[in-house]
């Protein structure tokens, strides 16, 4: 497919002969008499005119008196301004001409604008706007540096959905990557190269929308896109006119060397451009040119390039500035409010008329009347203070969905009655969340540290930072799955307290932080010991496995990762984070819910087909022993091969080279049973679910590394005879994960 191509890069070119002939020279102070002043509608101040001998050197406009426009080159100026020293043109072409040399990808060039001429892109007013599905285009310099670029995406269905996806008209208008993107040009030049890519190669989303490459007036996009896309069924060369803002001044030159200004405001003043008395010279560098531009001074508006240009502005005939009696000075003006009244003349109706006893009266009734507020302000503050507490706290609870939960734990009202905490015992066990008590926070809110009165228990309240509705709905769920579960190795909620715009979840405290932080210390401080590793290692396995089986519904966690392992003083694990876990029914194979999780944890399998089962957990069980292994953190880690953890480390130990990814601690430490363990997530995060081990079957297998090797046999008699890899052989284990790495790589990119 090839982009539309219009005829810009000729327009420019014309422009480009047009700036090269306006080589920059001393020229007249003023335009001859009989100068043409206008065209087309369009007022042309001097240093810009019309004909030989009107205009300074480089100014020089055409006038197309038969179609009544005017013109620099084949650019129609819309607009000229000397306050702004800018030109607004219009380009009829509408789009750079792109050329391919036989390759879908090509380029083009933006110019026009070259040579000595005075005028340049303003790096401020104009954007680079690119339009079309999965393309990507970028503006280069002379010497083909980057300057900037953007990409536009549209969706393409995967093969798990059915249906033609579109871009809503809105989000095209909207430019912000969906059909369209639009990024600030942060040099102006006079010209740029094009460079034009295809970012899908299957081309799937060519048609759906006009490819075409822009310099344009910032927010011209906006105003134009309905008439683009109505435009791009019938011709697929988008020719609506852009709006493109030039810059210029006054001898203008390149910079050289690049950055060090070679013009200015001249030091003769009979050399200087600036003819009014009333203006001044300002220094314009710029990223690609040097010069400068005449100003009038402040107060006086008007042309400051030609003799008596700056006329004084009459503040006094402009509407709002005063409202009193305003005499006109030059250059400024002056503002007071008339005899026998006082006030801010400046402001509508500021000016009142005082009188001394109307003065006292005032000031005496008024500090009366205020003494009086006062006094019924605190009357009625300390009558309606608790009255109004109390209905804030049962608004928040409602809010909250206080009723919910209750709903949610009164099979057995003793839990219903203890969970629920009074806010005042929670400020009082924080010393109203004192800033020294914070222990932890992260994006989602802040853990305080507590010490409740009734029983002087150690806990951690968790408190979140901003009322989301989505946050208040895993509130409950974590509150409904922690309410039911009592194990060793899963971490303990004391209660809740809804009486706060956002919920307070109150868990036991655990002071020895997570597993996350205890594995990924700084080289070469050591890392947990072997043993410590696999033992929490097995015991998170016995509560997943508990998860999984003991209770009366499945709970699957969904969220198994090292950060969401805390260690007590002793280093034993608990479990934590329950906010997006499911319960799953038994007869039940999986639930269809939204993806949730964690990058490098995340199961491929619930991924593309959203169906979440035990099996999840499982995988993500075998990339925690991965982490255990070789201490990589598995949502970053990328091989020399840009291969994930789970890839690598499969492909490591099918060519039995596993020692090459190892941590060396576990290497000195845990001799054979490293095999072992490795084999056994290696199992774990196999693609085919139905062949990954239950969290049973794990978790056996590792307790019977803890025994003796003279016990094993004893053991094994009571455990399921499983097999760590069913049925396949170690190339098999490398083969699986090719759907693995297209996973992880589509993540990359948003979905």
């Amino acid at each position: 497919m090839m982009i539309p191509a219009t005829p810009l890069a000729a327009v420019l070119l014309l422009l480009l002969c047009f700036s090269a002939s306006a080589q920059v020279t001393r020229g007249a102070s003023r335009p001859p008499p009989g100068c043409p002043t206008s065209c087309g509608g369009v007022s042309v101040p001097y240093p810009f005119d019309i004909g030989d001998g009107c205009h300074w050197p480089g100014f020089n406009l055409t006038c197309d008196r038969t179609r009544g426009r005017l013109l620099i080159g084949t650019l129609e100026v819309v607009e000229i301004s000397l306050a702004n020293s800018t030109v607004r043109v219009k380009d009829s072409a509408g789009a750079v001409n792109i050329t391919y040399h036989g390759t879908p990808d090509g380029n083009g060039t933006w110019g026009g604008l070259t040579g000595a001429g005075p005028f340049v892109v303003s790096e401020t007013r104009n954007q680079f706007v690119v339009t079309g599905c999965n393309v990507q285009a970028t503006l280069l310099g002379d010497t083909g540096n980057v300057i900037a670029g953007c990409s536009a995406f549209c969706a393409i269905n995967d093969r798990w959905e059915q249906g033609a996806g579109t871009s809503s008209p809105a989000a095209v208008a909207a430019c912000s990557g969906i059909g369209c993107c639009e990024t600030p040009i942060p040099i102006g030049r006079p010209s740029y190269g094009v460079e034009f890519k295809w970012l899908d190669p299957n081309h799937e989303k060519d048609h759906e929308l006009p490819n075409a490459v822009r310099v344009a007036e910032r927010g011209w996009f906006q105003g134009a896109s309905a008439a683009l896309l109505n435009n791009s069924l019938a011709d697929s060369s988008p020719r609506t006119p852009v709006s493109v803002v030039l810059e210029w001044a006054v001898d203008s030159a390149p910079l050289a060397p690049p950055a060090l200004a070679t013009t200015g405001c001249p030091q003769d003043a009979a050399r200087s451009a600036c003819r009014s008395s009333l203006s001044s010279c300002r220094n314009v560098t710029g990223n690609y040119r040097s010069g400068y531009v005449c100003q009038c001074q402040d107060g006086y508006q008007g042309n400051p390039y030609v003799a008596g240009g700056c006329q004084d502005i009459d503040e006094c005939a402009l509407p709002g500035l005063c409202s009193g009696e305003c005499t006109n000075t030059p250059g400024g003006y002056t503002c007071r409010c008339p005899r026998g009244a006082r006030g801010n003349p400046r402001i509508k109706d500021g000016c009142i008329k005082s009188s001394l006893g109307l003065s006292v009266g005032i000031g005496i009734g008024s500090g009366a009347g205020l003494l009086l507020l006062v006094l019924g302000a605190i009357f009625v503050t300390r009558k309606i203070k608790h009255q109004r507490a109390k209905m804030l706290k049962q608004k928040f609870f409602k809010q909250n969905r206080g009723h919910l939960l209750e709903q949610l734990v009164s099979q057995k009202a003793d839990i219903a009655e203890r969970m629920i905490i009074p806010l005042v015992e929670l400020e009082k066990a924080t010393n109203n969340f004192d800033k020294a008590r914070e222990i932890g926070g992260g994006g989602h809110g802040t853990v305080y540290k507590g010490i409740m009165s009734d029983d002087l228990h150690v806990v951690a309240i968790k408190k979140s930072k901003v009322a989301v509705q989505r946050e208040i709905d895993e509130f409950i769920n974590e509150v409904a799955i922690l309410s039911q579960i009592n194990h060793r190795n899963v971490v303990k909620l004391f209660g809740c307290c809804l009486e706060t715009e956002v919920p307070l979840l109150v868990y036991e405290f655990i002071p020895n932080g997570t597993l996350y932080h205890h594995l990924h210390v700084e080289e070469p401080q050591p890392s947990l010991p072997w043993m410590d590793r696999l033992r929490i290692a097995t015991e998170t396995a016995r509560a997943i496995a508990y998860l999984h089986s003991a209770v009366s519904v499945p709970i699957v966690h969904r969220d198994i990762k090292s950060q969401n392992i805390l260690l007590d003083s002793t280093l034993v694990a608990k479990v934590s984070d329950f906010g997006a876990s499911r319960c799953i029914p038994v007869d039940q194979t999986g639930e269809a819910t939204a993806i949730q999780g964690t990058f490098g944890y995340l199961d491929p399998v619930y991924y593309y087909t959203g169906r979440l089962t035990e099996k999840s957990d499982v995988y993500s069980f075998g990339v925690l022993l991965m982490e255990l292994l070789t201490r990589k953190k598995p949502c970053s880690y990328r091989s020399s091969d840009e291969e994930s953890l789970v890839s690598y480390f499969t492909t490591l130990l099918a060519a039995g080279d596993l020692a090459r990814v190892l941590d060396p601690q576990v290497v000195e430490e845990g001799g054979k049973d490293v095999e072992e363990v490795a084999m056994l997530a290696a199992a774990c995060v196999r693609m085919e679910g139905d062949h990954r081990p239950t969290m049973r079957q794990v978790e056996m297998t590792l307790e019977s590394l803890h025994v003796p090797h003279g016990n094993i046999v004893a053991c094994h008699m009571d455990a399921p005879n499983y097999s760590v890899i069913k049925g396949a052989n170690r190339e098999e284990v490398s083969r699986q994960y090719s759907l693995e790495e297209e996973y992880l790589l589509s993540s990359r990119y948003p979905r």
